[in-house]
Formats: structure tokens, sequence, C-alpha cells
């Protein structure tokens, strides 16, 4: 059977002049155009492949890869707004994406805007659709995560608390103020840490890796940064927190403690206005 907005191995069935017929179990036939057929695609051969809707609503498969499958999030771009569907938004499919009116919540989306949506398949019309209600699409199982895990974190909204997130495109985490220096705006997205895991599911992270891993990466970015630069930069433990994640991508607190790291080891000299390499 064929899963609607998610990867399949289909079994080809034949040859048309449009393209081949999969096998799509309970949806019958499925075709995946001939721009997407290749030589080694033949009869009873399993093709990987995604399953969605096209523009009259038929079943098609593609070997495109959208940015996000149903059950996934994604900050996605507007590029057209319908008076009276909604909002449509690319996925990286020859077909867009529509975020419904209803889905929109309190603001309605013009073209250029970027959404951070979840995928869903309506209940109602069987098609792919994308919402901004993103507390109605968490998944019911508890997140497969331990502390320290690396994962990647898109930000969709802030709180008093922190900056609410989006973890590799399934779970939902909060990045609370105190865990970064910088300024983080919807869609942003970057690599951030497991801080802990709730009972309930709830995950708090943070911004760098925590503990000897984390001055030992910082360390190790500051040393190759100080070589490339000739041995000398204009940095130090005053140096401002957004000039010091522009230039090494890590937060004051971790840049001081591998700064302190390097010193105590003889790495590093530091002067009024920079830090040196040692001379050996």
């Amino acid at each position: 059977m064929a899963d609607i907005g998610k990867y399949n191995t289909l079994t080809v069935l034949e040859k048309s002049d449009h393209g081949l017929y999969l096998d799509g179990g309970q949806h019958d036939k499925i075709l995946m155009p001939t721009r997407y057929v290749m030589p080694e695609m033949t009869i009873g051969s399993g093709v990987e492949c995604f399953v969605y809707n096209d523009s009259e609503d038929r079943l098609v498969a593609t070997t495109e890869t959208p940015l996000a499958k149903v059950g996934e999030f994604a900050y996605l771009e507007v590029i057209s707004v319908h008076p009276t569907a909604g909002a449509f938004l690319d996925w990286g499919l020859s077909k867009d994406l529509l975020l419904p009116y209803r889905e929109q919540g309190d603001v309605h989306y013009t073209e250029g805007d970027g959404a951070v949506v979840a995928v869903y398949v309506d209940d109602y019309t069987n098609r792919i659709v994308a919402s901004t209600r993103l507390h109605n699409h968490l998944p019911p199982e508890k997140p497969p995560y331990e502390v320290g895990d690396a994962v990647q974190v898109l930000i969709y909204g802030d709180s008093p608390l922190g900056f609410k997130s989006i973890i590799d495109k399934r779970y939902r985490g909060l990045l609370y103020h105190e865990e970064t220096s910088d300024v983080l705006e919807p869609g942003d997205q970057f690599t951030g840490y497991i801080k802990k895991v709730h009972n309930d599911g709830k995950i708090d992270l943070r911004r760098d890796p925590s503990g000897y891993g984390r001055v030992t990466g910082v360390s190790q970015v500051i040393l190759k940064k100080l070589e490339a630069a000739g041995g000398k930069m204009p940095f130090n433990d005053k140096s401002s927190p957004e000039d010091i994640r522009a230039t090494f991508d890590t937060s004051k607190k971790a840049f001081k403690q591998g700064l302190g790291k390097l010193y105590k080891e003889r790495r590093i000299q530091f002067t009024e206005e920079s830090i040196e390499l040692v001379k050996e």
C-alpha cells in the first residue's frame, strides 16, 4: 500500500505513453510521469518514490525530494496567494503546497513571507496540506533523545521563557533565553543539543554542546581561526556576543570557556585588544 505524502518503494506494473504505472495497493495504479522515469525502472522492479496529489488531485509518484513529508514540520516560502483558498508554499515539488486560510491562525500570509508549518493529509479532502497550528500535529510518542544529542533546530516563535523550536522536523522543544545571546527569528535553523527530556515529552535545548565536549570543540575552532588569521585576532573575553557568534558560531559563555582551556594549556596569550597564538 502506498502512503500519501511519504516515501514508498512501489513495484512497476506497466509502461505507458505517459510514464510508468506503479502498484499503489488500495490506491490502485499510480502514475510516475515520464520526466521522472530512469532506464533501470523496468516492469517488476521496485521504485523508491514520493507519492502526492497532482494539480488534478490524482495520486502521482515522483523522484523529487520535498522539503518536508507528511508528519514533519518545515519553514516554507509563500510563492502565491489565492483569494479564497489560501497561501501556496514552495515545498520543492512541481505542485505547490496549500496553506488554507483556516489553518493560518491569526496571521494571513502574503507572497514572499515564510511560514513554519506542519504537513499533513486532510481527512476530508484526502489532500496534502499545511497548517501553522503546530500543536495539532505533534507526534504522540515520546521523543527518542538522550541528553547531549545533537539535533537540527528550527525556530518558530518566542515566549517569555525562550524560543519555541521544532526538533528534527518532528518534535517540539524550547531554547531558553539564558542559553543563547542571539536574537532568533522564525525560520532560523541550526544545530542544537538536548539539555533535558521531561517525562511529559517536552524538550529543553542548548545552543552549544555541554561540558568537556563543548570546550574541546570550541577550543579547536578558536585555534583554527587563529591559525587562518596569522596567529592573532581582535577578540577577548569582553568581545560582544554578536561578534563572537558571527565569527566562531558559538555563545560567549562557551567562547570564554574555550579561551580558558587554551590559556591553561599555554597555547594562547592575551593582549589588551586581542588573542594570540603562543609561538613554540
